[in-house]
Parts: structure tokens; sequence; C-alpha cells
């Protein structure tokens, strides 16, 4: 995910999706400021669309810590041992501007 320029919040209020629910602006958004998700870059919405509820969450409030709170450092966990550790979304990754979701 990387950082939310202006026109990523803006664009997404010309689609006629986002006219016609104004919810559908939160996967809009998504799509343009998530550069890649597992395997899958470009991510477009029909898979922000197909994900669980608890996994849209997720993103969401990530993208609220890195672009409202300025909120870098996220609790996470190992996928592989389960060891629950803090990562700073910057620096850790190795990004300046883009932070990659596994």
């Amino acid at each position: 995910m990387r950082l939310a320029r202006a026109l990523d919040e803006v664009a997404p209020l010309e689609d006629g999706r986002t006219r016609a629910n104004e919810a559908y602006m939160s996967i809009l958004l998504l799509s343009r400021v998530i550069v890649r998700l597992g395997n899958i870059s470009p991510v477009p919405p029909e898979i922000i669309e197909g994900l669980f509820a608890s996994d849209f969450a997720y993103l969401q409030d990530i993208y609220i810590r890195l672009n409202e709170d300025g909120y870098r450092l996220v609790e996470t966990k190992c996928p592989s041992c389960g060891k629950r550790f803090e990562l700073d979304w910057i620096a850790d990754t190795g990004f300046t501007n883009d932070v990659a979701v596994k």
C-alpha cells in the first residue's frame, strides 16, 4: 500500500458506482492505493469487492493509520510461526512511499 495522493481521494467521486452507493468509494480508494496484494498487481476493484469483511476492515485500518493518523506502527504476526511483532510500515519495508501488504 502506498500513501494516498489527493487524486486518489477525488477520482472515485467521478465513478458511477460511487454515485449510486457512497460506500463503494472505499473499494475504489483501496484499489488505487494497494500496490500489490499477494501476487496480484495492480489490484482491481473486483478483488477488493471479494475480500472477507474482516480483511477489508483491516486494509481500511491500515489506510487510515498511514494517511490520516500518520501512525506507522502496526502489530502483526508471522504467517509461518505465529509469532506476534510490531512492524514500522515505512522503515521495516524499505519503502519511503509504499507499504507492502502480503
